[in-house]
């Protein structure tokens, strides 16, 4: 199955921890700096993006965002305002496939990649572990039916 994105902005949610932006021109351009590793991007809104990084009132919801994180509330999907030109690290980053959820709409899980879990869930680790982990469908839609109909069963919801 391949991966689409649904541009919910988890995944730039809490990158204004690791982005500063440490030097703003006039023509629409940026120095990006990693706190972590020290290196400097050049980076530059998307043309079509101008508009709406001028609303930074997402940071109101999310104040550890990335600066160029915004969010079209109207449609509630999210953007990356840098997105052409955006740093390595966002553009090999890999979101997940499914997130998982307890009966309170909680996410306690992830499924990253083709079949890979991420949670410390440990009912939901105990259940991949004993039943999903184990099957051995090799068609990948079949499998991502099998394994959402056990994880709902276990009172999961799998989006």
């Amino acid at each position: 199955m391949v991966f689409v994105c649904q541009q919910c902005g988890e995944c730039c949610s809490h990158l204004g921890l690791v982005y500063s932006i440490i030097e703003s021109n006039h023509d629409n351009s940026f120095k990006l700096l990693n706190r972590y590793t020290n290196v400097v991007y050049d980076v530059r809104i998307d043309p079509d993006k101008r508009d709406l990084f001028s609303d930074t009132t997402i940071f109101k919801t999310r104040p550890e965002a990335c600066p160029f994180f915004r969010m079209d509330t109207g449609k509630n999907i999210a953007f990356c305002t840098i997105h052409e030109t955006r740093p390595d690290v966002c553009q090999e980053y890999c979101c997940y496939r499914l997130r998982i959820e307890n009966n309170q709409g909680i996410r306690v899980g992830r499924i990253i990649n083709q079949r890979t879990l991420l949670s410390e869930n440990a009912l939901l680790t105990d259940i991949w572990e004993k039943h999903i982990a184990t099957l051995r469908e090799s068609d990948d839609a079949v499998w991502q039916r099998s394994m959402i109909q056990m994880l709902r069963t276990a009172g999961f919801l799998v989006i």
